[in-house]
């Protein structure tokens, strides 16, 4: 076990930032776990967007408010979003109120309306095959980006998607488990 995997009083060792208060459950039950479903998968894009330039904590504290601003993250329903929507949500101090992410959000689900194979199979597409890279042994070990991060940004880009750089996009990959990087020693790692 290395220093950025940390046991917490319930005697689970854990990478060290999931420990941090606030981010076990997050960490524990969340972080990593294969995501699939179209709406799912778009909440993860559009929160990691959002998240850009704050911390995680932050965007974790104001899920809910975000869920109920986004209609449950719906991408038919944000894609039908118009001026008003944007005012409302421009409003809401439950969210993060920025209007270029809001316009990024909306403009996103319209996008995602037109990838013909649909949102999942277009970003596990860029999901490296499992085992084609050691598992991290501490937080200096992981990337920010990848190649295969910058391929799903660019792609995405290139399909109208907005605020999709390749550091959200491995964030975004991380997130739900297209990629592991529980560290060794992790309670959670594979």
């Amino acid at each position: 076990m290395t220093a950025d995997v940390v046991v917490g009083p319930d005697g689970l060792a854990r990478c060290v930032w999931g420990q941090a208060q606030g981010y076990v459950t997050y960490h524990d039950e969340e972080w990593g776990n294969e995501v699939r479903g179209a709406d799912a998968l778009f909440e993860r894009l559009c929160l990691e967007a959002f998240q850009s330039g704050l911390s995680w904590l932050t965007i974790l504290r104001k899920r809910e408010a975000f869920r109920a601003a986004f209609a449950g993250f719906s991408i038919d329903a944000v894609a039908g979003f118009g001026p008003a929507d944007v005012d409302r949500l421009l409003a809401d101090a439950g969210i993060v109120r920025n209007r270029a992410k809001i316009e990024a959000a909306i403009a996103n689900a319209g996008a995602a309306l037109e990838v013909p194979e649909g949102l999942p199979a277009l970003l596990w597409s860029f999901a490296p095959p499992p085992g084609s890279r050691p598992r991290p042994r501490s937080v200096a070990d992981l990337p920010a980006t990848t190649p295969e991060s910058t391929a799903m940004a660019r792609e995405l880009r290139r399909r109208g998607f907005r605020f999709v750089g390749p550091t959200t996009a491995y964030a975004l990959m991380q997130a739900t488990g297209m990629v592991d990087d529980h560290l060794v020693g992790c309670w959670r790692a594979g």
